[in-house]
């Protein structure tokens, strides 16, 4: 399922505190991106257990409970787990990637909250997850009479909101600094084969890893475990920033003077690395429109280009990384700075 309305992290709570107490509400979203913890605070933060039940675990009889004979008569005994005496949050996580019997055993406890003779105490949540078939994940077809019986949410990932968990959370300092300066890096879509990618989930793991080992890491395990938790250029780019951070050398110490372009072949992926630094800073600073920059701006774009003469000449390839299109072919760029880079830099622009 795919929906152009999303929601934040940060406004996921506020959703939930009207919607999930009167009806039961599916969380839809990327692998990785905190669908299940936000869910358990949100448990914690109305003061409920949170129980979970994981779809792709559970048969029919795991919800119906097994038959019992009481006065010659049969019914069904719900599960421990699920009956309860005082109110909780249910958590139905993966709900969409059970089994249609299992998927048809949830219909009568999420629309009437009720199990057989059991009923959901007064005051109890639930909530049910899922990705969606996009995400390369599994995922089943949810029946209409399943997706009707549920308010349906879309959640993405957001660099501000994470970092500012992040910030109260023990996250790896070196994690948080290089997402703050390259935020579109916090998440990628998941690949079509088995290779890890981006996710907040990923850069957590990388960031209990680093605190494992110390900072002392060296390169190669810093590596290994880079490439285990993150998309392979992400990964590549997080080890320059490594680097930047060992040397005292960052894309501040280039623009302001205090620094060259390193010129080591070894340190190639710090030049890339910068490179796109750079390009991610041009993004945010330069305006839309150039008759609306101010003196700042147009000494700052005086030394971009300079310092792109520079880059040029040590690499052309990572020169062209600055100014180049997206995947699509769509300028990043402002169209008056390229225009500029073009009558300016026509190396660069013979290239493009």
């Amino acid at each position: 399922m795919q929906a152009s309305v999303t929601v934040t992290p940060d406004q996921l709570p506020e959703l939930l505190l009207h919607v999930a107490v009167v009806r039961p509400v599916f969380l839809w979203g990327a692998p990785g991106i905190g669908k299940s913890s936000l869910v358990r605070t949100f448990a914690d933060s109305l003061g409920l257990d949170c129980v979970t039940l994981l779809g792709t675990q559970l048969a029919p009889e795991d919800l119906i409970g097994v038959p019992q004979i009481v006065d010659g008569r049969s019914r069904f005994a719900p599960p421990e787990l699920i009956a309860r005496d005082q109110p909780y949050c249910l958590f139905l996580d993966e709900l969409n990637a059970a089994s249609p019997e299992v998927q048809k055993s949830f219909y009568s406890l999420i629309l009437d909250r009720r199990i057989g003779t059991y009923e959901l105490p007064e005051g109890s949540v639930v909530i049910g997850a899922g990705n969606r078939a996009t995400d390369n994940a599994l995922a089943r077809p949810m029946a209409s009479a399943l997706v009707n019986r549920m308010v349906h949410l879309h959640l993405r990932a957001d660099v501000d909101d994470w970092l500012k968990w992040a910030a109260v959370n023990d996250i790896h300092p070196w994690v948080i600094r290089y997402l703050t300066q390259r935020p579109d890096h916090l998440w990628s879509a998941p690949p079509k084969t088995e290779a890890p990618f981006s996710t907040p989930r990923g850069w957590h793991m990388l960031s209990d890893a680093l605190y494992s080992c110390g900072d002392d890491i060296d390169d190669t395990t810093l590596n290994v475990l880079a490439t285990g938790t993150l998309t392979l250029g992400h990964a590549s780019g997080f080890r320059a920033f490594v680097k930047t951070v060992r040397h005292a050398f960052d894309l501040d110490a280039v623009f302001k003077g205090d620094a060259a372009w390193p010129r080591d072949p070894a340190d190639r992926d710090l030049l890339y690395f910068l490179a796109e630094t750079m390009r991610a800073r041009l993004v945010k600073e330069l305006p839309g429109d150039r008759d609306h920059t101010s003196a700042s701006v147009r000494r700052f774009v005086l030394r971009a280009k300079s310092l792109l003469v520079e880059l040029a000449e040590i690499s052309v390839e990572c020169a062209q990384l600055v100014i180049a299109a997206d995947a699509e072919g769509v300028p990043v760029l402002p169209s008056w700075f390229l225009i500029e880079v073009s009558r300016d830099l026509p190396r660069l622009a013979a290239r493009r």
